[in-house]
């Protein structure tokens, strides 16, 4: 039974990234025991991959941001203590950065990482007790794929599967809120020089309507509940719902015809979980971290050119058909 230790921490599109990998894992060694040492922020979306047995949750971002805390320091040894409680067959860092090769190397077990010339950052080569080379033209997918195979003795053979599950029902309060017709409008990202124009969300936002798709507008700061309530103002029948956590959008996602997003990790989880998905990309090229997927996703825009109102309705229109 092999014993398997993933070291993938953030963001949250880089964790979504990762799960075919884990996917591949569990498919060619079906009784390994897979773990996952991830930010505690995105503890959720390595909980809804269906093969992984222990997400061991960190707060790098919280402890550098306390770091005389006694809660940091306990927080910290208490964290060691979980990773250290088990020996790995194989340990793989897919992050390629010098933290997550440090927290690779607190664990008991063989380490398997990027060569320098192929981590993000190549002094983390050093932490790695074997090192192997990942072609940088690879989308991010078929990256942590083509590593985790190398570490673990197979060739990935099989198309990208995400492996997440989606238990439970969404809740009364959220159902009632909820229209029965709906499109999930992801408006918000970590730059402005990601965002979409506001006036052609407002755009698309009518069209939908007019197809009778209703549009649902999620966030997860103050700042993008103001952004969004000041978008759905301005598009008819739009409705801003309350904060949700990753699994309650994940069975909202569900009930969704399609998904219109900019380029943000939640963008990239709706992909995931093979929901129609368009993603808007005004300030970054999506060819190498892109939405992935197989027939229900499309990549619009590039750095310097968000894509027009009438690309996004063609695309749309193809995926609401089978919907």
């Amino acid at each position: 039974m092999p014993r398997i230790l993933f070291v993938k921490t953030s963001s949250l599109g880089d964790v979504v990234h990762h799960c075919p990998a884990v996917s591949d894992a569990a498919r060619q060694l079906p009784d390994a025991v897979i773990d996952w040492v991830v930010e505690e922020a995105f503890a959720g979306i390595a909980a809804l991959h269906a093969s992984v047995r222990r997400v061991i949750p960190i707060a790098l971002r919280r402890w550098r941001a306390a770091p005389l805390s006694p809660a940091s320091w306990s927080e910290a040894a208490a964290f060691r203590a979980a990773l250290r409680g088990e020996c790995y067959d194989a340990i793989v860092d897919s992050q390629g950065l010098i933290k997550s090769a440090f927290v690779a190397a607190l664990a008991h077990g063989r380490r398997h990482g990027q060569d320098r010339a192929s981590a993000r950052e190549p002094l983390a080569a050093f932490f790695y007790d074997v090192v192997h080379p990942v072609p940088a033209h690879l989308h991010a997918v078929e990256r942590n794929r083509r590593l985790t195979g190398m570490a673990l003795g197979f060739v990935p053979d099989h198309a990208c599967n995400y492996g997440l599950r989606v238990e439970g029902e969404l809740s009364a309060q959220l159902r009632a809120q909820a229209p029965v017709s709906y499109a999930l409008l992801l408006t918000m990202t970590s730059r402005d020089s990601k965002l979409w124009p506001e006036e052609r969300w407002h755009a698309l936002g009518t069209w939908l309507l007019e197809k009778g798709v209703h549009c649902v507008l999620p966030w997860g700061t103050d700042d993008e509940r103001h952004r969004c309530v000041r978008l759905a103002t301005a598009i008819p029948g739009a409705v801003v719902l309350e904060r949700m956590q990753f699994a309650d959008l994940a069975r909202l996602a569900r009930g969704a015809r399609c998904v219109v997003g900019v380029d943000t990790g939640l963008t990239h989880l709706m992909a995931a979980l093979e929901v129609p998905a368009v993603g808007l990309y005004c300030g970054s090229n999506p060819a190498l971290t892109g939405l992935y997927g197989s027939g229900w996703v499309h990549n619009l825009g590039a750095a310097g050119r968000p894509p027009e109102v009438a690309d996004v309705q063609r695309a749309l229109a193809g995926l609401l058909e089978r919907r």
